[in-house]
């Protein structure tokens, strides 16, 4: 799994489906045997959108695109925002892809969590945020009682630095892998079965009570 970084400006760079990345993962997908999720702009009407793509070894590709803009950076003026969240079975892995910004709110994590094993989250997180990134990696795999993967840019553009700091939270927020400062590539297993022992020998999200979450 890996990201790939791009500017705000989404109208600058965005590739239409089917464009040199995407045929990119395609090729790296089938050659190397392997599910590959990736961070890309795609034209899109009446705005492009910020997606997360899973691209499989048959060549077929999945989309995400992410809920929650970036209005703070005004992101919402140039960029479209998703209706949903989805989650892909891997071979018996339930795997639910998030962008970025959405790993600040736990609605969509929540929502998903009783079909989830692993959240991937792809970023471009600044370094002068970057405790927050760790600790909602940390906090959401705690809340869900999954694995969280947060795969995140290195390097500077737009006058900021990115450290990276990616990551493999476990169910119980251990940190499984992790680096920073440097591209470089993790490996870690993840259990559908450990999820399902966890959630079975400590049922918090059986005791949610939706019907109550309000005034």
């Amino acid at each position: 799994m890996f990201a790939t970084g791009f500017s705000m400006d989404g109208r600058r760079i965005a590739q239409a489906e089917g464009g040199p990345t995407e045929m990119f993962l395609r090729e790296r997908a089938s050659t190397l045997g392997l599910h590959l999720l990736a961070g890309v702009a795609e034209t899109a009407e009446p705005l492009p959108a910020n997606r997360a793509l899973l691209v499989s070894p048959d060549g077929s590709v999945r989309r995400y695109t992410k809920i929650h803009p970036f209005s703070f950076a005004g992101e919402e003026k140039v960029m479209a925002s998703g209706t949903g969240v989805v989650t892909w079975d891997l071979e018996g892995l339930r795997v639910t892809p998030l962008v970025c910004y959405d790993l600040r709110f736990p609605e969509p994590f929540r929502l998903a969590a009783d079909e989830t094993d692993l959240f991937v989250v792809i970023a471009n997180w600044p370094e002068k945020r970057r405790r927050h990134w760790s600790l909602l990696l940390r906090s959401r795999a705690v809340e869900n009682l999954a694995y969280v993967a947060g795969v995140n840019r290195v390097g500077e553009g737009d006058g900021l630095r990115y450290l990276g700091d990616s990551a493999l939270i476990g169910p119980w927020g251990e940190t499984l892998v992790a680096a920073s400062r440097q591209e470089t590539i993790l490996v870690a297993d993840v259990s559908a079965d450990a999820v399902a022992a966890i959630r079975s020998r400590f049922p918090v999200l059986a005791d949610r009570r939706p019907g109550s979450y309000r005034r």
